[in-house]
């Protein structure tokens, strides 16, 4: 199988000296192209952590880190970003929406900065609208919605870039139980219907049956 993933003897910690907090301790990883993981562990046991240096938010750490076939510790800045933008979806706990942008502004927003927005990614507007069941709300502002119909313009938006791999952080915490249902049912579709590499952080063990493959973290180390 295409290895899309690979975490090899990850150190992180934060802090110096005596308040230093050690999170990981020698992780290793390897994810397949189509799989979706989930990553389980005790509260601060560094999985937010390990989703943000897969992503490249956190570089401050020691081991390799390669996502599609980038050494993430090891990119320049404007590399790095190139590869954020077309290969990886993020989705947080906090929908992170611009609350003065409709749902359709919110979705395209990060593609029109980078002017990569087009017509073939008007298209794919349409079929993303549709895919995540929002597409009578595309003129719709981000406070007249549910928090599940916000998650799914998030998870729109991460779309589309049409990334690689989507990185889902705790994606249904701030959801009610029926919300975060459909947003599970939602990314298990994806996975299943476009291959997409999904790797999601959670406290929940009946969300982490929606993935492929469960992985723990515990002292440091993915088990």
């Amino acid at each position: 199988m295409d290895t899309i993933i690979t975490v090899d003897n990850v150190y992180k910690s934060f802090g110096k000296g005596d308040l230093e907090v050690k999170v990981l301790q020698g992780a290793d990883l390897t994810v397949q192209r189509g799989e979706f993981v989930s990553l389980m562990g005790p509260s601060g046991s560094g999985k937010s952590t390990l989703l943000y240096l897969i992503g490249g938010l956190d570089r401050n750490f020691t081991g390799d880190i390669i996502v599609c076939g980038e050494n993430i510790g090891k990119l320049k800045e404007k590399k790095l970003s190139e590869l954020r933008l077309s290969k990886i979806g993020f989705i947080f706990q906090f929908y992170n929406l611009v609350q003065n942008l409709s749902v359709e502004d919110n979705i395209t927003l990060p593609l029109k900065v980078a002017k990569r927005y087009d017509s073939a990614a008007e298209k794919r507007l349409t079929e993303i609208l549709d895919i995540t069941g929002i597409a009578d709300k595309r003129k719709v502002m981000p406070a007249k919605l549910s928090g599940g119909q916000q998650q799914r313009v998030a998870i729109a938006r991460a779309l589309m870039g049409e990334p690689e791999i989507i990185l889902a952080d705790e994606p249904t915490g701030n959801l009610d139980k029926e919300s975060g249902e459909t947003i599970m049912e939602l990314f298990k579709k994806i996975n299943q219907e476009k291959g997409m590499t999904i790797m999601q952080v959670t406290h929940s063990e009946k969300n982490s049956l929606y993935g492929s493959r469960l992985v723990n973290l515990d002292n440091g180390k993915l088990i």
